[in-house]
């Protein structure tokens, strides 16, 4: 089965207390990972591949990574994953206001939300952690592009709909109980290691985490030829 393109958003912030990180239940009659906990994301749709009317500044490398082993246009993928956000949570990450600057937002709820908030969607300060692609054995097969961003640029309430519950920010130190798989801990740990060298965005290369025969190997990349 060939894998579906799937984008996932990691947003942490710290307000004080310690970083956290937001993440909900998949519905116990989930079809995939029912009852894990995740990032919010999904597949790409169809019309992720419209822009979105609003500047979509993706930084260069980060495209150029995206480019690799996919056809679609690089924003597509950071499209899918704000909307995910947006459509599971009801956050918009917003990262600069439109100041009065005449845009034309898509028809897509998540784009005109952000119109009616005066906000613009920020891609240059996404940054592409991991691309992560499911067993063979799975019944559901996604190759997922997961990003990270600031949390504290996420506006809205925090209200979804119904794909994630127990949805929160959660304090990392706080979440090793938590029923999660391998791959969303790798990306996880990637994340926060990232945010607290407060590495800058697209100067690392994403990891690929995939299965051979079940088994996890994740694959990291130079600026020439991959190394296992």
């Amino acid at each position: 089965m060939r894998p579906v393109d799937a984008a996932g958003l990691v947003l942490i912030r710290d307000l004080g207390g310690g970083p956290e990180v937001l993440m909900g239940r998949r519905h116990c009659r989930s079809a995939f990972l029912p009852d894990i906990y995740v990032f919010p994301g999904g597949r790409v749709d169809p019309e992720d591949s419209g822009p979105s009317g609003f500047a979509e500044m993706v930084q260069p490398a980060v495209a150029r990574q995206l480019r690799r082993g996919s056809r679609r246009d690089p924003a597509a993928f950071l499209r899918a994953a704000i909307r995910e956000t947006f459509e599971e949570t009801g956050l918009l990450l917003a990262g600069a206001e439109t100041c009065g600057t005449a845009i034309q937002p898509a028809d897509d709820p998540v784009w005109q939300a952000f119109a009616g908030a005066g906000a613009a969607p920020n891609f240059a300060r996404m940054d592409y952690v991991c691309r992560a692609i499911t067993p063979t054995s799975s019944r559901r097969r996604y190759n997922t592009r997961f990003f990270m961003a600031d949390g504290a640029e996420a506006t809205g309430t925090l209200v979804g709909n119904g794909e994630l519950e127990d949805l929160a920010w959660r304090l990392v130190r706080e979440m090793a109980h938590l029923p999660t798989v391998d791959v969303t801990t790798f990306v996880l740990e990637e994340a926060l290691r990232r945010w607290t060298q407060r590495v800058c965005v697209g100067s690392e290369p994403a990891p690929l985490y995939s299965y051979r025969k079940d088994s996890a190997t994740v694959r990291r990349s130079g600026p020439e030829a991959p190394s296992p």
